[in-house]
């Protein structure tokens, strides 16, 4: 039997949640978890059909230490700086979110490239660079011209995720780095925090991405931080009308106003889960059950649509759910375009092409 068969074979992860229970909100669930969520292999349609796929075993000849290296300095980066987990799994959204997954973030601008790192959404924001390169160059010093960026980046997000007691999952290997940046693509393509619900699920929709991942998705902002200028109009101006966003909880908004004002202090930074700052885990999806979503974006999964809406109430009732569908959209996520075969190229230095 085929690895994919296999997959159809497994049970779902609700397949044994409450097999009795009739309520609307389980059945509305049941169907978008097994209409949206089925498995998928690590050669989806969001390869196109390039002759290359991707799998977990890609190096085990070629550098079967690369993994262990990864994961030995992400946690060394981890330990010496807990937001790091946030900011290397938040590169690979980046990233594969312009042009597929195929490490253009990471190219500093030179001759025709414009960096990604100037955009909107990752200027003074995007960080973990440094890690990446020092990543890089142990794996360089193992086995030169061998393992991507990409790859790494994908790797990094994986084990930042695990350092921070989140779920583990088999990562896909085989992407090739991208000979060029797109730094319109990083301005438009990426979700913004105040972006509609409509328009964010239009750009995970376009990236082969649905309902269910965007939620799941979402739920890795149980980490990590958010800087006042990416909420400020929550607290004062939500609509242009110079009110607050009433779906924000007015005690947290009243807290959040003594370190965000109306005008400076654009950078200062504030817990995007601020019970459990620095643990993977649905604390997340609890804030917005009690409308202490930081990002407008965040909040916005329960008030404007009935299916993101019964997701976040499972969730946050049921942590294991949250977990195992994590490990599955981020996989899916890492599938997003891939260079693979002779396309793309082996970066020896990330930060710019060969």
């Amino acid at each position: 039997m085929s690895m994919c068969n296999k997959m159809h074979k497994m049970s779902h992860p609700c397949e044994h949640e409450g097999e009795n229970q009739k309520d609307v909100s389980f059945a509305v669930l049941s169907v978008l978890l097994t209409f949206f969520a089925l498995p998928f292999c690590s050669y989806s349609k969001n390869n196109y059909g390039y002759g290359g796929y991707l799998y977990p075993q890609f190096y085990e000849h070629s550098c079967p230490k690369a993994p262990e290296i990864v994961k030995s300095i992400v946690a060394k980066a981890v330990a010496k700086e807990a937001r790091m987990a946030a900011s290397l799994l938040r590169l690979h959204f980046h990233d594969c979110f312009v042009k597929g997954c195929d490490a253009s973030i990471l190219l500093d601008s030179s001759g025709s490239i414009v960096s990604e790192k100037r955009s909107n959404p990752n200027r003074n924001s995007a960080r973990g660079f440094e890690v990446i390169d020092e990543i890089k160059s142990a794996i360089e010093k193992e086995c030169p011209h061998t393992v991507s960026c990409a790859d790494i980046i994908a790797l990094a997000a994986r084990d930042s995720t695990v350092v921070a007691g989140g779920p583990s999952w088999d990562v896909p290997l085989g992407r090739r780095d991208s000979r060029g940046a797109s730094l319109s693509g990083s301005n438009h393509n990426i979700p913004a925090p105040n972006n509609t619900f409509q328009t964010i699920l239009t750009k995970f929709k376009l990236k082969g991405l649905n309902v269910v991942d965007m939620v799941t998705l979402s739920g890795s902002h149980t980490i990590g931080n958010a800087r006042c200028t990416s909420f400020r109009q929550r607290l004062y101006n939500q609509t242009g009308n110079g009110q607050p966003d009433y779906s924000l909880h007015q005690g947290f908004a009243e807290s959040l106003r003594t370190r965000c004002p109306r005008s400076g202090g654009d950078q200062n930074l504030f817990f995007l889960d601020a019970n459990t700052p620095q643990k993977f885990d649905n604390l997340y999806f609890k804030n917005i059950l009690a409308y202490k979503g930081l990002l407008s974006s965040d909040q916005i999964l329960l008030t404007k649509s009935e299916a993101s809406m019964e997701l976040v109430k499972q969730y946050a009732e049921n942590n294991g759910l949250f977990f195992e569908q994590f490990a599955k959209s981020m996989v899916k996520m890492g599938n997003i375009s891939p260079l693979t075969g002779s396309r793309g190229e082996i970066r020896e230095n990330c930060r710019r092409l060969n």
